[in-house]
Order: structure tokens, then C-alpha cells, then sequence
């Protein structure tokens, strides 16, 4: 018996097989990715965390079961507004790292930078702009210095 003769007898069947194995492989690692991701969405869904839901909403977890999916969590889309929704309708946490800022936050800024300009208008404060004018004068003037012959 001859290897031509082996896989034209036995080749389709060797390709499926490998096929089957492929996709029981691929199948399982798909599901462990699954897994891993719903244990982290499980850890991380915290009373205070601000979530997605399924339907589009953003609101902030007031209360979340991650033992017992088949309790309601509690999410509240806004100020006093308490929805009940199943729990595996939260699609994500919202990183508030992502640019949200608090009113408070926003106003310590507005204020902050009200001074600095104030500070700038009375000459208190330099401009970083005034200040990169000043050190290329400075580097300009120190060159300068330099090509001059020495007496």
C-alpha cells in the first residue's frame, strides 16, 4: 500500500476529522474568552459604577446581585430615577476615565483659569508662550555672543 493510494482512500476523512478538531478548539477558546469576560464584567458591576445597558441607557449601579443573575439589578438613569432591569442587561461598565467631568470639577477649572488670566494681565503670572520668547532671546543673545571675535 502505497501513500497515494492511502490518502485517496483516506484523505477526506483525515481532513474532516481535522476539521472537527479545529472547531471543537476554536469553540471551547471562544468560550473561555466568554467567560473570562462575564467574570469581569461580574466584578467590576459594583453599587456607584457607571454601565451601559442593552437598550443604550447610561445610568449608575444602585444595586447589583453578581451571585444571582436572576435578581433584578437596580440602576439609576437619572437623579432619583431608579429603573429595575435584569441583570445581564448591563452590556458594560463606562470607564469614567474617559473624559467625563464632575460640575465640581468643571468650575475648579473655570476658576483656575480665571485667576491665571488675571495673574497674566497684571503681570504677575508669564505666559508659557512668554516664557519660550524669552529663552529664544536668550539663546538668540548667548549665540551672538559667541560669533563676536574676542578682543
Amino acid at each position: 500500500m502505497d501513500i497515494a493510494r492511502f490518502f485517496s482512500d483516506y484523505g477526506l476523512i483525515i481532513l474532516l476529522i481535522g476539521l472537527l478538531v479545529f472547531m471543537f478548539w476554536s469553540s471551547r477558546r471562544r468560550m473561555q474568552k466568554q467567560k473570562a469576560e462575564q467574570e469581569k464584567k461580574a466584578r467590576e458591576t459594583v453599587a456607584g459604577a457607571e454601565v451601559l445597558l442593552q437598550g443604550g441607557l447610561y445610568g449608575t449601579i444602585v444595586e447589583y446581585d453578581g451571585e444571582d443573575l436572576d435578581k433584578p439589578a437596580l440602576v439609576e438613569i437619572a437623579p432619583g430615577v431608579v429603573i429595575k432591569v435584569h441583570s445581564q442587561a448591563v452590556l458594560r461598565i463606562v470607564d469614567a476615565a474617559q473624559g467625563a467631568v464632575t460640575e465640581d470639577e468643571f468650575i475648579e477649572a473655570e476658576e483656575s483659569e480665571a485667576e491665571y488670566i488675571a495673574g497674566v494681565a497684571d503681570h504677575d503670572i508669564t505666559s508659557i508662550s512668554d516664557d519660550q520668547r524669552a529663552a529664544r532671546q536668550h539663546t538668540e543673545a548667548e549665540q551672538t555672543d559667541k560669533d563676536r571675535p574676542q578682543a
